[in-house]
């Protein structure tokens, strides 16, 4: 059963840096790599109702992974801002531990908006352990916070509206909310997908606020001056960074050496990894059939996936401890 609670939690404005002001490019790279068939409704197909076990479920599988999901989840409304009646809606998970405080992760929605698939993701980073997060960052452009789903055509029509700084100051909200919980140790860390990923290395150039101690970017760059990254943006990054790419998105792979180089040399924690074969969005595709069916790129997908989801849980564990 699904809760909503109305919260007045406080977060402070966040500014966010000159260098990330600009909107990323990547919302046409994954409308690129997602056909319609990527954003149908489920079906029988792939890897069974309940997707691969240990791994999110994919797009196909979302809805009954979340619906049968152990642990609890609520939606929640929480205040942009402290003292302001303005709010954003967030899908909470608690993970079914022992610990007496678990860290938070903070997942960021890509330009589809906060659809089943993120809160999928978010339950399995809560089996995984963490209190998990997922904030609709359309919630104000969208008119007011509701747990109603938006098409994936209106999403990416309205989140041109959501600059930097407020997708920095949502993030700050939902994290100072969850870390704010009696269960939840006062450290959190930020994954996101697409212009979720992008975003991650906004708020990791921003700093965030207290607690963030590192980001997990799924086929999302950070400002990029034509092929070269901003050096004076990724100087100000101070926590650990994973990026992890599908080689056809073509774009991003080639950025991947110049952002490797750029990081190395200002003496950045920084990983990356670039999947062979995999697309944009390989998480969320993983092995659902297309319509034209590819089973080599489905392979590579869900090979993907199985390398990376552990990667992302071993970086948060490593940093949020």
């Amino acid at each position: 059963m699904n809760f909503i609670r109305v919260l007045t939690g406080s977060c402070i404005l966040a500014a966010a840096a000159s260098a990330c002001s600009r909107a990323s490019s990547s919302a046409d790279d994954h409308v690129a790599h997602m056909s319609a068939s990527d954003m149908a409704a489920p079906s029988t197909s792939g890897s069974g109702s309940q997707g691969t076990a240990g791994l999110p479920a994919s797009n196909t599988n979302a809805a009954a992974r979340v619906k049968d999901s152990p642990r609890h989840a609520e939606w929640v409304k929480v205040a942009w801002e402290p003292g302001s009646s303005d709010s954003l809606m967030a899908w909470v998970v608690y993970p079914s531990t022992s610990r007496t405080k678990s860290p938070v992760v903070v997942v960021v929605h890509e330009i589809f908006g906060l659809q089943t698939w993120v809160r999928g993701v978010a339950d399995q980073m809560a089996a995984e352990g963490f209190i998990a997060i997922a904030p609709d960052l359309l919630s104000r452009v969208r008119g007011a916070p509701s747990s109603e789903e938006l098409s994936g055509d209106s999403a990416r029509k309205l989140i041109q509206g959501v600059n930097s700084t407020e997708r920095n100051k949502g993030i700050i909200a939902a994290a100072r909310y969850a870390t704010s919980q009696p269960s939840a140790a006062q450290k959190y860390g930020v994954v996101g997908y697409c212009w979720g990923g992008a975003t991650v290395f906004m708020h990791a150039v921003n700093g965030g606020t207290t607690g963030f101690s590192g980001g997990v970017a799924y086929y999302g760059l950070p400002y990029m001056t034509g092929a070269v990254p901003n050096a004076d943006s990724l100087a100000k990054i101070k926590v650990p960074v994973m990026l992890l790419n599908g080689s056809k998105d073509a774009r991003i792979a080639a950025a991947m050496p110049a952002v490797d180089s750029a990081m190395k040399t200002l003496g950045k924690k920084y990983s990356a990894q670039n999947y062979e074969g995999a697309v944009h969005g390989f998480l969320r595709a993983q092995d659902d059939p297309k319509a034209t069916r590819d089973p080599a790129e489905e392979a590579a997908n869900l090979a993907a996936a199985k390398d990376a989801w552990p990667k992302t849980v071993a970086f948060f564990k490593q940093n949020l401890k």
